[in-house]
């Protein structure tokens, strides 16, 4: 059982029921309880936001520092602040680890602090054993949320300060996507911007399906207005992001499209997007880059292995020669191209001669 903080609690009348009006009023809430506890502590709250995984993560965590500065709080550069979050990974073992050890390591600067919370989120949240895990050993941690309602930050904050237990919200998925919350980019001239959420591919050594859900799209207009509004204060580079970038669509419009629409909007921006799945590596979307100059020259495409043994037993649903013809086709539109790509060795089952045959494959494409 943690310690009720000393607030005195609003009470809530005509909440909104539609996003993200619904937000702005939970924001308005936990600002004045912000400043009440700052009087109380004789200073400004501060927080610190630790982003572990990829770069959906880091996105989200920028939609994260939007809101805890829109509610008062100042950023502290280390873990000794008042709001400490940590917005996790699960795709790597040692990234569930280190966050055990750092919230060990936590507890001490709370026994110290009176107005410390520490918040758990994104995909490591999202398996039980793990909640069940934190709820067990770590009863301390005041916050945790998943990755499908992200959006509801502030909400779950002023339920956090209003609560005298652990407060947890967990959903199995979702089919919302919920805009125009505050953001704070990390950057100043680069940032990402989310294009779809999820995974349908479902290889057999990946959890991102299961912690962020099934694919789902963003409306166009919604991706070009954010793209825009990055373009109007400086920004020099948009990076489209997705767990599967090259399979979004919306309605008639796919990636190529949409690619294309995006470089178009913004032609003194440099375009990236990642990260890309093979099997969606279409003729359409290599034309769309060849087409414009202002998308840069780097296709980061995963092959994972050389072997169609192992990729069969992967599940990702292409072979090897399927894998060359995409890189040939690349470099014959874009003989300037650069091919990144991500590999395993020792996958289950990889026989040596499987293991010659990625190493082939690399001489071959010559990443």
């Amino acid at each position: 059982m943690k310690e009720k903080r000393n607030i005195t609690i609003i009470d809530k009348k005509q909440i909104p029921s539609e996003e993200p009006a619904r937000q702005y009023y939970f924001m308005d809430i936990a600002k004045k309880y912000v400043a009440e506890l700052a009087e109380q502590k004789g200073a400004p709250l501060t927080f610190c936001v630790t982003t572990f995984g990829c770069q959906m993560n880091a996105r989200d965590s920028e939609k994260l520092v939007g809101i805890l500065e829109q509610i008062g709080y100042v950023e502290a550069p280390d873990e000794k602040a008042d709001f400490v979050i940590y917005n996790t990974c699960t795709v790597r073992e040692n990234a569930n680890n280190k966050v055990y050890g750092r919230l060990g390591y936590l507890q001490g600067f709370k026994k110290k602090n009176p107005y410390m919370m520490i918040g758990l989120c994104g995909c490591m949240m999202q398996e039980p054993t793990v909640v069940e895990k934190i709820q067990n050993s770590y009863r301390f941690v005041d916050l945790i949320f998943g990755t499908h309602n992200i959006y509801k930050f502030a909400e779950l904050i002023v339920t956090a300060l209003e609560s005298d237990s652990m407060t947890i919200d967990i959903w199995k998925d979702t089919d919302k996507i919920v805009e125009d919350l505050p953001v704070e980019r990390k950057y100043s001239f680069k940032s990402g911007v989310n294009i779809m959420f999820g995974c349908n591919n479902f290889c057999s050594y990946c959890i991102v399906p299961y912690t962020r859900g099934r694919e789902r799209s963003r409306e166009p207009r919604s991706i070009l207005a954010e793209v825009e509004d990055l373009r109007s204060r400086g920004f020099r580079e948009v990076t489209l992001l997705g767990q599967n970038v090259n399979s979004y669509r919306f309605g008639d419009m796919d990636f190529a499209a949409l690619l294309s629409a995006v470089a178009e909007a913004a032609p003194d921006m440099r375009v990236r997007f990642t990260t890309s799945h093979p099997k969606d590596m279409t003729d359409r979307i290599i034309a769309a880059i060849a087409a414009h100059r202002n998308i840069c020259r780097h296709v980061h495409l995963p092959v994972q292995s050389g072997s169609d043994k192992v990729l069969k037993a992967m599940n990702r649903k292409y072979t090897r020669r399927w894998y060359l013809d995409r890189v040939e086709a690349l470099r014959k539109a874009i003989p300037e191209v650069s091919v990144t790509t991500d590999l395993f060795t020792g996958f289950h089952d990889e026989s040596e001669d499987d293991f010659l045959e990625t190493l082939s494959l690399m001489r071959e494409v010559g990443f």
